[in-house]
């Protein structure tokens, strides 16, 4: 199946997953489940859940990764809501539509972005029970990954830099903990499904963070470079507020190298783990244009 295809089999797969894993919109009270269904239709990429999927069927069955799958999705887009909130990044469009607290109001927002975190470990802990030894793992990966000292923390040291110009280190560390982190995670995860031992494992981190570092180079090259119709979100936000960003660090020529780099590097792993669909998906995002 050509790679395309396959992503977007992945992504009917997720979206169709939504219908039957979610709280419908009319289960009390409706307007938290209206914000969370709302945010999760909006659309995007889907690659963080398509990875689960992905890393799952490379090392072994895919079709029970679903609920880890929409698991992850649930929690990548409790990080954007609040990402957009008036207090963080104050967005007006995300994948092309209102915002959250745009669509509903700043309140409900916040509820529908802590709701989905939260059932984010919901889903984990309904459908990996057996084996415990699998559901805690899981459980472990993605609440490690969202934490103080990843996820959150790369948040936090983000808007700490909002005022000063930040080193390349202090640039590294946000976006390997805000982006990167929650991309290695799902590949943890699905493997973890998969059956995938421990060089494996290590493996597809290792790929994970190529392209989760070289996916935040290739946003702020767009950022940069692009319009909001094209990418379906506010862009030239940083440059207008001199955030520091891989191109305001090292212009665009060398982000490039930068971003191209790692993605030679995320091939390399592919080949030698066989995985010709992780490798075309590095490409893709390399070479992505929204």
């Amino acid at each position: 199946m050509e790679f395309k295809e396959k992503l977007s089999t992945y992504v009917q797969e997720i979206e169709n997953a939504f219908e039957t894993l979610l709280p419908a919109e009319s289960t009390r009270p409706s307007r938290i489940h209206e914000a969370m269904r709302f945010s999760l239709s909006a659309g995007g990429k889907r690659i963080r859940p398509a990875l689960v999927l992905a890393a799952s069927e490379l090392f072994g069955d895919s079709i029970k990764a679903i609920p880890a799958a929409v698991a992850v999705e649930c929690l990548h887009t409790y990080s954007l809501i609040h990402d957009d909130l008036p207090s963080m990044d104050d967005s007006d469009l995300r994948r092309g539509r209102p915002t959250c607290h745009n669509q509903f109001d700043e309140a409900t927002a916040v509820l529908a972005g802590d709701a989905l975190l939260t059932y984010a470990f919901q889903l984990l802990s309904r459908h990996y029970s057996e084996p415990a030894e699998t559901g805690l793992r899981l459980i472990q990966i993605l609440s490690e990954t969202a934490g103080s000292e990843r996820l959150i923390g790369g948040q936090m040291e983000d808007i700490l830099g909002e005022e000063r110009s930040l080193s390349e280190d202090e640039l590294d560390f946000i976006h390997l903990n805000k982006t990167s982190a929650l991309i290695e995670a799902s590949l943890e995860m699905g493997a973890t499904i998969g059956g995938a031992n421990h060089e494996q494992i290590e493996a597809v981190r290792s790929y994970g963070r190529c392209i989760g570092l070289g996916f935040q180079i290739v946003d702020d090259i767009l950022d940069a470079t692009s319009d909001s119709q094209t990418m379906g979100k506010t862009v030239g936000a940083d440059a207008a507020s001199n955030k520091s960003t891989y191109v305001s660090i090292h212009g665009l020529e060398k982000s490039r190298e930068y971003a191209t780099a790692l993605a030679k590097e995320a091939y390399q792993i592919c080949d030698e783990l066989d995985a010709g669909f992780l490798k075309d998906l590095a490409m893709y995002l390399n070479l992505r244009t929204n």
